[in-house]
């Protein structure tokens, strides 16, 4: 019986990576959990890859879930211990598991890009992405830095950001994937401005009212007075000011090594980090397997595990789904708390 809500899209990432073994996994995980009674409705889920190497990886776990090809996200069925393929690439030899090549990089961006396109049509309610490699998809022609910058063209955003969550933290980036030095230039009053907004609309989504955003400051000591610098006082602190005339709570700039440590103890909700190792080392370190990256800006929701392809680990059939279980888990948590604002808008 299909179900009436619907499917979330998770793209089954690179084939040489651990992306289709995890995705194998979490279905998995999901057949024992849908043979125990519970209430509602369970999220539905589809994958958006290649039959082939979802076929390989169920066959490397020795799993007792089938595989059913689909050719819409309408035909989804959804059934216990079945996954619903719908094809996004026909490989006809399996990539090597672990190493960098150029099938491996079109299959996982032809997986992405037709989940964009099912999310932007409104055929699927949200978009978990598996890991890919960024190395694989320059092999196959794509420039992309990632998959933000890939949701952000092919979504038609003007401004993104990256959210990433877990239990005790949040951050969002000012920069993304570009060298330190490059981040510094970057990091401007209008990217101040969209990552406070966007980190405010964020929180919002996740069901917090009116989240309290720390801005990290740039330099050390947040500039000590523009002493190591004035990036704080002629840019960041401008941007947080500007924001609070709109009504979102900001403060700062806060110094970057002390911020966090405010924030998981409860003081702030969100941080707005300036550089993508600054916000990502605090997340990292408190576990992979519950860090979550979610795309903020984009017309539909996109969610992702924490971590990377692992290609030392590929094809061994030992990485751990953790992360993208949470990933699924905030992808059907911001899904709702959509759904509640279409029915009360």
């Amino acid at each position: 019986m299909r179900s009436t809500v619907l499917p979330i899209a998770i793209t089954m990432g690179d084939p040489s990576g651990i992306g289709p073994e995890i995705v194998a996994k979490f279905f998995a995980r999901r057949l024992v959990e849908d043979a125990t009674p519970g209430e509602g409705e369970a999220q539905p889920a589809i994958v958006i890859g290649d039959s082939l190497v979802m076929r390989h990886a169920l066959t490397l776990l020795r799993s007792q879930l089938r595989l059913r090809t689909i050719a819409a996200a309408s035909e989804a069925a959804c059934e216990p211990g079945t996954i619903d393929v719908l094809a996004s690439s026909r490989l006809d030899t399996l990539p090597p598991p672990g190493k960098v090549n150029a099938p491996s990089g079109k299959a996982a961006f032809d997986a992405i890009a037709l989940a964009i396109d099912l999310a932007v049509t409104g055929q699927v309610a949200g978009i978990v992405t598996a890991p890919i490699h960024k190395e694989s998809l320059a092999a196959a022609g794509f420039g992309y830095p990632g998959h933000t910058e890939i949701l952000a063209d092919r979504g038609k955003a003007d401004r993104v950001a990256m959210m990433l969550a877990n239990d005790e933290i949040r951050t969002v980036l000012v920069t993304i994937h570009c060298s330190l030095r490059e981040a510094i230039e970057r990091a401007d009053f209008p990217a101040q401005m969209s990552a406070i907004r966007l980190a405010h609309a964020g929180g919002r989504a996740l069901g917090i009212a009116a989240p309290r955003i720390a801005v990290a400051g740039l330099n050390p000591h947040a500039g000590e007075g523009c002493l190591f610098g004035s990036e704080e006082s002629e840019i960041i602190a401008p941007a947080v000011a500007a924001a609070r005339r709109e009504g979102i709570d900001a403060s700062g700039p806060w110094p970057g090594d002390t911020v966090f440590m405010q924030a998981r103890a409860g003081r702030f909700d969100i941080v707005v980090a300036q550089y993508h190792d600054q916000g990502l080392i605090p997340v990292k370190y408190l576990g992979l397997d519950k860090g979550v990256n979610i795309t903020l800006g984009l017309p539909f929701i996109r969610t992702s595990p924490d971590h990377g392809t692992a290609f030392d680990i590929a094809g061994q059939g030992i990485a751990d789904p953790a992360s993208l279980e949470t990933a699924f888990d905030y992808a059907c948590r911001l899904a709702a708390t959509r759904d509640q604002d279409h029915r009360h808008g």
